[in-house]
């Protein structure tokens, strides 16, 4: 996994409600996987603070060949991770890091730069 075209993109900077990522450009929520990423739009999967991130939404990740996810869980720790998710990703048998937000983009671009498939949910706000 150490091709360019499949590394994860870099969280360039992240700051309240603003994002930088590698070949993204800025924006608030993202998606990020091996080659590539986008915006995340929660509306996609009625993802709400609570009950937290949804199986659905680790989905799309997986399916780009990620073998360790990073959910960040916002600046104020307000987005919860549904337990679902947790047993979804468990039962692939993928590595999980869950955090707030700035620990999880310093976990995801370490991991990202050693080459690691990894992908992640970002949320930059609350």
């Amino acid at each position: 996994m150490s091709s360019e075209t499949t590394r994860s993109p870099l969280v360039l900077s992240i700051s309240w409600g603003r994002m930088d990522v590698e070949d993204l450009g800025v924006g608030k929520d993202f998606k990020l996987y091996p080659g590539g990423g986008r915006s995340w739009d929660w509306s996609e999967t009625g993802t709400r603070h609570n009950p937290g991130v949804q199986p659905d939404d680790v989905q799309e990740l997986l399916a780009h060949g990620a073998t360790t996810v990073v959910l960040s869980r916002g600046m104020q720790l307000q987005l919860q991770v549904d337990p679902r998710t947790l047993r979804l990703l468990e039962e692939r048998g993928v590595a999980v890091h869950v955090a707030e937000t700035t620990e999880a983009v310093q976990i995801y671009n370490n991991l990202a730069t050693s080459g690691t498939a990894v992908a992640g949910l970002f949320h930059s706000t609350c």
